[in-house]
């Protein structure tokens, strides 16, 4: 069982990954991790009762423009959970993993994407509420969001990152996440 530890500026989470339900998301998640990618990145947009989104390397700098926008550098290879190793598209998408039937509930990780085939890359967000809306076998939206973890300590921390008073979604006292390391 893979346990990713995230060290925030507010405290400390813990979420389960699914890695042999979403091999290859998840080795993308780890590869990132363990490298330090997600290191002095900020929460760049928290809606109470919705979600927490995170992993855009522009958030470094939490009143970046550009945040929400990023992604892993283009061309870039990672392990999967399944052993195999996959190449990240030229935008740093990795392929699209709509294959586990795990519900947008509360508490759990799911991979942002642009709506775009292989747009998913680094940024991720944390339910606070059941979106199932945003699952990927959900035909009344065309979200298509795959979950890959659930959070399993800490879970309060979570929705008190969703409830921070906002500006335009992104937190008004940055919220940074010091490290995230998957063992």
């Amino acid at each position: 069982m893979s346990i990713a530890t995230f060290t925030t500026s507010m405290g400390t989470f813990k979420a389960q990954l699914y890695t042999r339900e979403l091999p290859i998301t998840c080795g993308n998640f780890i590869d990132l991790a363990n490298s330090g990618f997600y290191d002095g990145v900020h929460f760049h947009r928290v809606i109470p009762g919705f979600m927490n989104q995170f992993g855009c390397p522009y958030a470094k700098d939490p009143n970046s423009r550009r945040a929400g926008t990023g992604g892993p550098n283009p061309n870039t290879t990672f392990q999967g959970c399944d052993g195999k190793v996959y190449k990240r598209t030229r935008d740093g998408g990795i392929p699209d993993e709509l294959t586990a039937k795990i519900s947008n509930e509360p508490g759990t990780l799911s991979m942002a994407n642009t709506g775009q085939p292989q747009s998913g890359g680094s940024q991720f967000f944390i339910n606070v509420s059941h979106n199932a809306f945003l699952d990927w076998w959900d035909r009344s939206t065309p979200s298509q969001h795959p979950v890959f973890g659930k959070i399993v300590e800490g879970y309060d921390l979570v929705e008190k990152i969703s409830k921070v008073p906002t500006r335009s979604d992104n937190p008004v006292q940055p919220i940074k996440m010091l490290s995230v390391r998957v063992a």
